[in-house]
């Protein structure tokens, strides 16, 4: 599900691995996940799901959607 590089194959979908480096959840400063068939950046420690736009990730709470238990568990 998760993975840390991108679709080079899709330009929609990539985003910089350098930038999965360095970015941190807002809430937590914890560790993101990036979860490419979605899209979006997971924090476990926030449990949200931080959506991917034309590649820039967003990284507020309102944009945010809360992670499913499961969802968690597979982090």
């Amino acid at each position: 599900m998760c993975s840390e590089t991108a679709d080079r194959s899709n330009p929609g979908s990539r985003i910089d691995p350098r930038l999965l480096e360095i970015l941190v959840c807002p809430l937590t400063k914890g560790t993101l996940v990036y979860d490419e068939a979605r899209q979006e950046l997971l924090s476990r420690k926030a449990a949200l799901a931080y959506p991917i736009r034309n590649g820039v990730p967003l990284l507020t709470a309102e944009a945010a959607r809360p992670l499913t238990d499961a969802e968690i568990d597979r982090l």
